[in-house]
């Protein structure tokens, strides 16, 4: 039979846990590496080994971790180190699943990439409140899950369009605009997408740009929109933005 090529992973693991005190046997029920410490009930320590630091590992870790204290996954380091081994989202899911890591070079060195028993990846409480606004910010579900590559209607553009369509009626000043969008003065000073213009101080309206996204996005709150008078501010009305 022809030898498997992660067999040449086996004996470089097998001697890191024969470091820390293990009797380590390969091919066992399945598993690559079985390693036993102790007597009555031993500690059972399963190894898997793969080429690649991939989801079918990590599959495998997944079953013999019902039937053992600590689960190692092992696999070839990558040749410059752009593997799955530094990617932060598998380093990530290995800890929560609570395995071990191992990165095995060229030169048959094993390297410690995490420990079993290193911690659970805390909580990101910016990036988690950041995910609250917007979900209580952005108005109906206007975007289907599992698209990538159309622009995402986010709840500020959709607070941009609004604004949008208020120019559309004619010029209008950035507090003609508060009533209906309390950001609105904000959105027509940043002008992210580009869709306004200003004719004269504290006077804005609406661009070609502007005028394709109403377009594009035609489903608005209309009724929000008509609460705003339409009239065209003059000079005197003018103020700085």
């Amino acid at each position: 039979m022809p030898v498997r090529r992660e067999q040449s992973l086996y004996r470089p693991v097998k001697a890191f846990l024969e470091k820390l005190g293990y009797a380590v046997k390969g091919e066992i029920c399945g598993c690559d590496i079985v390693a036993l410490k102790g007597d009555a009930p031993p500690i059972v320590v399963i190894g898997e080994l793969k080429l690649t630091f991939n989801l079918e590992l990590v599959l495998q870790g997944v079953d013999r971790a019902a039937i053992s204290d600590e689960v190692w996954l092992a696999a070839r380091m990558s040749a410059r180190g752009k593997g799955r081994e530094g990617d932060p989202r598998f380093r990530n899911l290995c800890r929560r699943l609570g395995f071990g890591l191992l990165g095995v070079t060229p030169a048959g060195a094993v390297e410690i990439l995490i420990s079993p028993s290193a911690p659970t990846p805390r909580r990101d409480p910016r990036r988690r409140s950041q995910l609250v606004e917007e979900h209580r910010r952005r108005q109906g579900d206007p975007v289907a899950g599992g698209g990538s590559r159309a622009p995402i209607m986010t709840a500020y553009r959709q607070q941009a369009l609004i604004c949008a369509s208020l120019l559309a009626q004619g010029p209008k000043r950035p507090r003609d605009l508060k009533p209906v969008v309390a950001e609105g003065p904000t959105i027509l000073l940043r002008n992210v997408y580009g869709w306004f213009r200003r004719t004269q101080r504290g006077v804005y309206a609406l661009t070609r740009e502007g005028e394709s996204a109403l377009k594009r996005w035609p489903q608005l709150p209309v009724a929000e929109i008509s609460l705003v008078a339409a009239r065209t501010p003059g000079p005197d009305d003018a103020v700085s933005a």
